[in-house]
This record gives C-alpha cells, sequence and structure tokens, in this order.
C-alpha cells in the first residue's frame, strides 16, 4: 500500500469549494488523507493560498475559500452570546465559525449566557458584525451578587460584571445591605433600557467567608449543585438494583473478578480491568465500564441535565457530580459484589502488546474487589508507604499481569511518539469545619503509588483506541476526543524560550511526534522542567470534541474517542449510545440534521469542559488568596512562570501559590514586552525580566475578590531584612526560611528610573464607537495568558 503523499494546493482549494463553513487547518489535513508529517506542508500552502487572495484565514486557524462568503449581508446564524462590561459582545456559533460583534446598540436586552439568532449586518477586514434579531433560550436565571439597599427599594449588583445590572427586586427582601444573595431572574429584560427583574432566593452571607466565596464563582459560570428535580426523580425510579430484566440479551461476565481500582476517597467507579497470560503467548485484556447509557436516554430530564453539565467537576472542598447520586454512587457504581451493567472491551494483545483481535460486549459483571492505588503498589512492591490493603494483596500475582500489560502498551506509546509532560498541580487541603485551606502544596504522587495510576491509565487508552478503531472502521458517526498538531508559531516562541534556558530544540521539531517526544523525554532529567513542561503544554493546542476526526497529537494515536467515564464525562455517553446501537444493530442515522445535533453535541461538551476547569482554577486560586492572607510582607523565592504586558506571574513552591508582580513592582522604571513577548525589559536601564528567572517577590496583597496574591520583586536590602532570624529556642522564622534558589535571581537596577506624565499603552483617549477589533482588545485586556 501506497504511503500517503502530503496535500497539494489544487486539492485543498477544491476542499474549501465543497463547504459553506470554514474548516480548521487539522480538519483539512484529515479530510486529505494527509499525516501529522505533512502538518508543515499544509501550513505552507494554506499560507501561500491566504497570501494570493485565494483563501481567507479566519481566526482559530480556520480558512475558506475567498468570495465564498459564509455570512453575507442578513445572513441569520445562531450561537451564545459572551457580553462585556462595557455593554457590547460577541457571538459564538454554533458551527465554530469566528465570532460575531454585537454592538450595545443591538443586543436587544440580551443577557450574557443567552443563545441568540443573530443577522449579519456588517463585514470588513475588521470583523464581522451583528445584531441580535431574536434571544432563542435565556441563561440560567439564578445570578449571585451583593445585595444593595436604599430605604424601600432593594437590587442586586451582579457578581459577574458581564450580566447587565443591577436586576430590580420586589419589597419584602431579606438579607443586609452588603450580604452574598442568591436571585432568580423573574422577568428578562426586553430591550436596553430594562433592567431584569428578580427575586432572592438565598442569602449566602458575608463576603470573604470561604463557602459563600465558592458559591459565587459557581454560580457565575451557571454551575448549580443540585440537580433538577424532574432528573432526580428519573434517576430514582431505577431503584436501588439492577432489574432482572436488564439482563436480557446480554453477555454474563460475572466469572471474570474484574476489580476496580482507584483512589481511596473515590465515590463512583466507572472501570474494572483484569488480564490474563495466554499459553500460546501475549494477552487478553478486559476494560469493563459502566453502562450509564441504559439509565440516561437521549431527550430525558437525566440526559438533559448530564449535557447541561458536560462532565463532574472536583473542587477540594466538594463535588460537583454530572449525574444524580443514585446513579452515580450506586447504581452505576462498579461496586464489589453486586451485578452491574457494563460494556466491555476485550482485547487480545501479542507479546509485544500489540492488538491482535478485540471485540465489544454488551454485558453484566461482578466486581470481585474495590482496590485503591496505595495497595496495589504496595502490594506489587513499588512503594513502602502507605498502609497495605488486604484485597490488594489477594490480588498479587494478577496485578502483576496487569502491570506487565501496562508497560508494553507504555512501551509501545512512546516508541510512536506520545508524550509524557508533568504539568504541576496544586493539592488543597481544607478543614471541614472552617472550610479554610490548611495547606497549599505541589501535587506530587509517590513514584510507586505512580505506577500503580500508570496501570490503569494504560488500559483506558487502550480501550478509548480500540473502540475508536472499531466505530472508524463501521463508518459510525461519533465525536472524536482530537488534539491537533502544535502551531508552528507557538513552537517557535517556546524554541527561543528553550535556546534561552540553554536547551536545544528546534521547532520544526514539533511537526515530527516522535522528536518532540524524544525532547520531552530529555526534559526529565532537566533541572527546570517543571517550567518547560508548562510551557511547551501552553504551546500546544487544546484537546476538544468534534465529529470530524483529525487524530490525537498528544498520544500519537490516528483515532481516539472517550469511553471509559460515562460516569463523570458526557462524550462517554454519546461513545456508548453508539456501540450499543452497533452491537444492537440498530440504524444509525447519518443524516445532515443527525450529524448536526451530533456535532452541536460536541461543541457543547467542550464548552462544558472548558468551564469545568475555569471552576477548578478559580476555586484554587480563592483558595490561594485565602491561605496567603496571613503572609502580607512575607517573603518568597519563586521562578517567573508566565509573561503578560502587564507584569509577570512568580510561582512559589511552598506554598504553592502564584503571585502576580506588576510591572510598576518591578522596580523604577518603565517596562515593556520585548519582541517574542518573553520578557519585560526597561525602557531606560534595560533591566531584563525573563521567563524562568528566579525572583524574590515581597507579598503586597491577597485580594478575595480577584482571587489574586500580589507583590513586587524585593531589593537587596529587603532580602537582608528578611533573612531568618533565630526565635531564641533554635528555630526559625517559619516563612522566612523558606527554601532559595539563588541563582539568576533578577534585581531591580539601581539606577532605574520611574517615567511619569505618559499615557499607558492601551489607556482610551475617549468615548467614541467600539469597533469588532478594538472591542476585542478590550475584551482581553487583563487576560492572565
Amino acid at each position: 500500500m501506497a504511503a500517503p503523499k502530503p496535500p497539494r494546493r489544487t486539492e485543498v482549494v477544491d476542499l474549501l469549494a465543497t463547504f459553506q463553513r470554514a474548516l480548521h487547518s487539522s480538519e483539512i489535513g484529515s479530510r486529505l488523507g494527509a499525516e501529522a508529517r505533512h502538518a508543515a506542508a499544509l501550513s505552507r500552502i494554506l499560507d501561500d493560498l491566504v497570501a494570493d487572495g485565494t483563501v481567507v484565514a479566519l481566526p482559530g486557524h480556520k480558512f475558506r475559500l475567498a468570495g465564498k462568503e459564509r455570512r453575507g449581508r442578513d445572513e441569520t446564524i445562531e450561537g451564545y452570546l459572551t457580553a462585556h462590561a462595557r455593554g457590547f459582545g460577541f457571538v459564538a456559533p454554533l458551527g465554530g465559525e469566528e465570532d460575531l460583534f454585537i454592538p450595545a446598540e443591538s443586543m436587544m436586552g440580551a443577557l450574557h449566557g443567552d443563545r441568540v439568532r443573530v443577522r449579519v449586518v456588517a463585514r470588513s477586514s475588521r470583523g464581522v458584525e451583528g445584531a441580535i434579531t431574536e434571544i432563542v433560550e435565556r441563561r440560567s436565571a439564578k445570578v449571585s451578587g451583593i445585595l444593595r439597599r436604599r430605604g424601600k427599594s432593594a437590587w442586586l449588583e451582579p457578581d459577574d460584571t458581564r450580566i447587565r445590572g443591577p436586576i430590580v427586586l420586589g419589597k419584602g427582601v431579606d438579607g443586609r445591605e452588603g450580604e452574598i444573595a442568591i436571585v432568580e431572574i423573574t422577568q428578562f429584560p426586553q430591550s436596553n433600557d430594562e433592567n431584569p427583574e428578580g427575586k432572592v432566593i438565598e442569602i449566602l452571607g458575608e463576603p470573604g467567608e470561604p463557602d459563600v466565596e465558592v458559591r459565587k464563582i459557581l454560580m457565575m459560570h451557571g454551575v448549580e449543585e443540585p440537580h433538577p428535580e424532574a432528573a432526580v426523580k428519573e434517576a430514582d425510579a431505577f431503584g436501588a438494583e439492577v432489574a432482572k430484566s436488564a439482563l436480557e440479551g446480554r453477555e454474563d461476565l460475572t466469572h471474570i473478578p474484574l476489580p476496580t481500582i482507584d483512589p481511596a476517597d473515590a465515590r463512583d467507579h466507572d472501570d474494572a480491568v483484569w488480564a490474563i497470560r495466554l499459553d500460546e503467548g501475549g494477552y487478553r485484556v478486559w476494560v469493563a465500564i459502566a453502562d450509564v447509557s441504559h439509565y440516561v436516554a437521549p431527550g430525558t430530564a437525566l440526559d438533559e441535565a448530564a449535557l447541561a453539565r458536560g462532565c463532574s467537576i472536583y473542587l477540594p472542598d466538594r463535588a460537583i457530580p454530572m449525574l444524580p447520586r443514585s446513579l452515580s454512587g450506586n447504581l452505576c457504581s462498579l461496586v464489589p459484589d453486586v451485578i452491574r451493567l457494563c460494556l466491555c472491551a476485550e482485547i487480545e494483545l501479542d507479546a509485544t502488546g500489540a492488538t491482535v483481535r478485540s471485540r465489544l460486549i454488551e454485558g453484566y459483571m461482578r466486581s470481585a474487589a474495590k482496590l485503591t492505588y496505595d495497595g496495589v503498589a504496595r502490594a506489587l512492591g513499588l512503594t513502602n508507604e502507605g498502609h497495605r490493603q488486604e484485597a490488594a494483596e489477594a490480588f498479587k500475582a494478577d496485578l502483576a499481569i496487569l502491570r506487565e500489560v501496562s508497560n508494553l502498551l507504555r512501551a509501545r506509546r512512546m516508541r510512536r511518539g506520545a508524550l509524557d509532560l508533568e504539568v504541576p498541580e496544586a493539592r488543597v487541603v481544607v478543614d471541614p469545619e472552617t472550610r479554610l485551606p490548611t495547606s497549599i502544596e505541589r501535587r506530587a504522587r509517590d513514584p510507586g503509588v505512580a505506577k500503580a495510576y500508570a496501570i490503569v491509565e494504560d488500559l483506558m487508552l487502550l480501550a478509548n483506541e480500540t473502540v475508536a478503531a472499531m466505530l472508524v472502521e463501521r463508518g459510525v458517526p461519533t465525536v472524536f476526543r482530537n488534539h491537533a498538531a502544535p502551531d508552528p508559531e507557538k513552537m517557535a516562541r517556546f524554541a527561543a524560550l528553550c535556546t534561552k534556558l540553554g536547551v536545544e530544540f528546534e521547532a520544526e521539531d514539533a511537526e515530527d511526534p516522535k522528536k518532540l517526544a524524544a525532547f520531552a523525554k530529555k526534559l526529565r532529567s532537566h533541572p527546570q522542567r517543571g517550567i518547560l513542561d508548562t510551557l511547551l503544554v501552553r504551546s500546544m493546542k487544546q484537546a476538544v470534541y468534534d465529529v470530524t476526526n483529525v487524530g490525537h497529537f498528544g498520544l500519537a494515536s490516528s483515532a481516539y474517542v472517550h469511553f471509559t467515564s460515562p460516569i463523570r464525562r458526557y462524550p462517554d455517553l454519546l461513545i456508548h449510545r453508539a456501540v450499543r446501537a452497533l452491537l444492537q444493530q440498530k440504524p444509525i442515522p447519518k443524516s445532515d440534521e443527525a450529524m448536526e445535533l451530533l456535532r452541536e453535541g460536541a461543541v457543547t461538551a467542550s464548552e462544558r469542559e472548558r468551564r469545568a476547569m475555569k471552576v477548578e482554577r478559580e476555586v484554587v486560586d480563592l483558595y490561594r488568596a485565602l491561605f496567603m492572607r496571613d503572609a502580607i510582607g512575607d517573603l518568597y523565592a519563586g521562578t517567573v512562570m508566565a509573561v503578560v504586558a502587564s507584569g509577570v506571574f512568580v510561582a512559589i513552591d511552598d506554598p504553592f501559590v502564584e503571585v502576580l508582580v506588576r510591572s510598576e513592582g518591578l522596580g523604577q522604571d518603565a517596562y515593556q514586552p520585548d519582541d517574542d513577548g518573553l520578557a519585560l525589559v526597561g525602557t531606560h536601564t534595560g533591566d531584563r525580566v525573563s521567563l524562568g528567572d528566579t525572583m524574590m517577590v515581597l507579598v503586597e496583597d491577597s485580594s478575595i475578590p480577584r482571587r489574586t496574591v500580589t507583590g513586587r520583586r524585593a531589593s537587596v536590602p529587603e532580602r537582608e531584612a528578611h533573612a531568618p532570624a533565630d526565635d531564641g529556642g533554635g528555630r526559625r522564622n517559619k516563612r522566612a526560611s523558606k527554601k532559595r534558589k539563588e541563582t539568576r535571581t533578577t534585581e531591580p537596577p539601581p539606577s532605574a528610573r520611574r517615567s511619569t506624565g505618559r499615557r499607558p499603552k492601551g489607556a482610551p483617549k475617549g468615548s467614541k464607537k467600539a469597533s469588532p477589533k478594538a472591542a476585542r482588545k478590550a475584551a482581553k485586556k487583563g487576560k492572565r495568558r
């Protein structure tokens, strides 16, 4: 069979001519049968086509044929509104194309988060402008904010400045001035001149209280903890045990032990694994996954609630499950010694770990044990930490086989170019009574326990790829987990940073998964692996869900889906429905309407995933700000992890917190980003503050509302003044005696001068109507990265 050839210019043009919508560069490559190694050639073709005017480049690496205007004047599109505090907004089309700018006077009373229909009114080089013609679906009616009172009048100032307020409240409102309340909007505005009206449904408490602030974050992102009553009723109606009628037509897998392996505090168990050695060599592996699709049918209240959440959210002090507890923690959970419905991938591997054959099973099972990662690691002799688990010890020989399989699978994946990156995460410990953080540290697993995690991870990846391959082979429309090749421009910036840090890396190597994987492997022994891994991840594209398969670059996989976590991820539920339809030989809809519904589900799932990540990040930042309230005036050593126009973010290790040092806090000079954005440079002194630099910072403020810790670069005298001091009892001040790396510490130059009398870059000169381009700049202002 001939190897795939790089795409040709004429093929790209012909492909774009057949589509009314814009195509992502990775989708173009996929549809033309290009491989990952052809990414650079395709990028050059697209650049040439854009340069000669044949093709138009759109935001988000999407392209369309010039003259093939997707959005002509008076065309109507549908999407979700992102409002700005200054009154204008942007609508993100459901089809994933470029955003439309909506001027304030064309908002038609719509609020942030509304699903709207928009008419295109103008198109220029600055972007597309539209006017809202219809509000298709209103955002969540619940809004949190500060309660304000004046005489008999009361209103709510929304916490989310994107929601146009104030929200007018009726008479007889409980709660005191300044308290945080949740309001339900009872009357949405019909025009820009009207204010929303609402009623108070809950008083949360005083600003600054941990639980109040967490609830504010959830409300700001439209996340509600209780499930809708209709969804809970549907879930409870299934009872506490699997009905005998549900077993009919399913394969009996109860003879396979299938233990679950999870963290000790896991509440739900959606996967179980088993493996045996074959007499002829090789292995047979079973990966059984809870069959959520049996209980959550399309169009039900359960399904609507699951899609609205998209995934479970895990916070330091609570978990917000995608499904009601009666399903997620009981009927769908693979708890030991009870019958549970499952979908199972049975896979035969040869002695090298290559798949020989596989089949998918609609079955039922009985888990033999609930094992923990710590217990598995201890049983296999991978660690001496923690307590032994009796159940894991009983499975010791069987666990050894699972580890053999894991090692084979991981080795194969690494050889084909999968990435193994280590991005630091924060571990926040919260006092259950006060709800205040007691410690924030860099999450670190015992190396032996990490190997136990790898066993399950490798088997889950095997199952996901097996299911993806089967769906592709059968031509079943489905939702893929795509991870496109890195953007060349971002890789060039990363290469420049590597050069600065003395690491050899060519941006072109990122085009080949094997070369990039080899580079990532070299970083494991580098003293600055943490920052390099983090910045490499930031330089890569975000994984998304889509109905068009473009492969998974990070896993070096030609096709990948999420199949193994249907209790906590909605796309896995969609995959289960496709698998069951295939196994039951039911007709699978392939019409344009069916594909559009599937595409919309993929877009929603991607958005919900990003929302969950934002919520989790903001809650961690909140706890960091709460923890650092007692650290004002303390000195810490840290590493510059991000450079933005307004300053730098410095990561300190203990506690694991990021401190924002604004430009004015770097010294008495005016600092501007350099050409490649890797450093801030003093305009008078030439002083450089670069990514990767070590800096001593003095904490000056910890803002709960902004969830930000700020500080300034400490001078030499300040560092000397904060030197560890003996407390008379042979102990040193806890914060002053932090471990400090003195290599390449940046100092404010003594000759630095503060510039005055100049208007800051980007500051408004006066009031005028915002253009789409100017509005986008305004909307991006103040973002961390």
